[in-house]
């Protein structure tokens, strides 16, 4: 047992005097992480909490893998008083960042109709996510809340050109019910 402590801190040494290598050799690390330690630090603050909690939000509902609902629960624990302000941003930003997916998926549309040959994705989902798409309209984008399938959604309604503002309000629709049950749960 002893043996396997010993070794977890061996290997933690290495791993830092690796880190401190490569931070001599690229010099440009030190300002980054100090810059990068300062920015977490001032999010982190109560007093820019709704600030934290937009970017969170708005990040969450892209491509990137976040999840926003902790910001919120977490703020709004922290700050009862802020129960509604963080529901109105944590949905305004959360739909914000789906219309980014929305506008990558008009973007990729018309980036491969560029060359004169529409084209289509390909794959049996996709196509089938395509075709639903088509029947349901901009009301499929109530789903956009939804862990995996809200990105794709959100895409695909851009790809298919689907009318952004509708788009946008059954997202925010959405996503507002979605943060609302989140708060509900945590009273």
């Amino acid at each position: 047992m002893g043996e396997a402590v010993k070794c977890g801190v061996v290997g933690q040494r290495g791993t830092i005097e690796a880190a401190e290598n490569l931070s001599s050799i690229v010099p440009i690390l030190n300002p980054m992480d100090a810059w990068l330690t300062a920015t977490i630090n001032w999010l982190s603050l109560p007093e820019v909490g709704l600030t934290t909690l937009g970017l969170i939000s708005f990040l969450a509902a892209t491509w990137l893998p976040l999840g926003s609902e902790a910001a919120l629960v977490g703020l709004v624990a922290v700050s009862p008083d802020l129960l509604w302000p963080a529901w109105l941003v944590a949905t305004l930003c959360n739909t914000l960042g789906g219309m980014v997916s929305w506008a990558l998926g008009a973007g990729l549309h018309r980036l491969v109709d560029a060359d004169g040959n529409p084209k289509t994705p390909s794959g049996r989902g996709l196509q089938w996510g395509m075709a639903q798409l088509d029947k349901i309209g901009p009301k499929a984008c109530l789903l956009a809340w939804a862990p995996v399938v809200g990105d794709v959604i959100c895409t695909l309604a851009g790809w298919r050109q689907l009318p952004p503002v509708a788009c946008a309000l059954y997202m925010a629709v959405g996503k507002g019910l979605r943060y609302g049950v989140i708060l509900a749960g945590t009273a």
